[in-house]
């Protein structure tokens, strides 16, 4: 098996500090918070606005990496289920999808929300959301 190596190109800044803090999607509650995102990656900002909704990619740093199969959502009245078909934060690649939308720029941090994640959690990347197949 081939090892791949992922930098953060930046970290969330939020009031949620730990997980169990954290609501289990955006919508269900999560603050806005800020992200930072490192200096060196600032002309990868070019473009992204106030009022975007983008994804968000990052890496849930805290999560059990060697979990295959969840209650989903925590429910012990809900059937075991493989992680693949949830959206379990435990899972052999932990990586987190967020939609949120930029509330406000400054520099190189950007106020989204609602946005789960907790504070420290690494962003790997940041996709525009495409409002249709045709756009880039």
């Amino acid at each position: 098996m081939s090892t791949y190596t992922i930098q953060p190109i930046g970290f969330v800044q939020s009031p949620i500090k730990q997980r169990e803090q954290a609501a289990k999607q955006g919508y269900e509650g999560a603050p806005d918070t800020w992200i930072t995102i490192n200096p060196n990656f600032a002309p990868a900002l070019d473009g992204t606005q106030k009022g975007d909704e983008i994804i968000l990619i990052t890496w849930f740093h805290l999560s059990s990496r060697d979990t295959l199969a969840v209650h989903p959502r925590g429910d012990k009245n809900n059937p075991i289920t493989g992680v693949f078909a949830t959206r379990s934060p435990d899972r052999p690649n932990p990586l987190g999808l967020h939609r949120v939308t930029v509330l406000e720029i400054n520099g190189t941090s950007l106020k989204v929300g609602p946005l789960e994640a907790i504070d420290g959690t690494p962003i790997i990347d940041i996709k525009p959301v495409l409002q249709n197949s045709e756009e880039a």
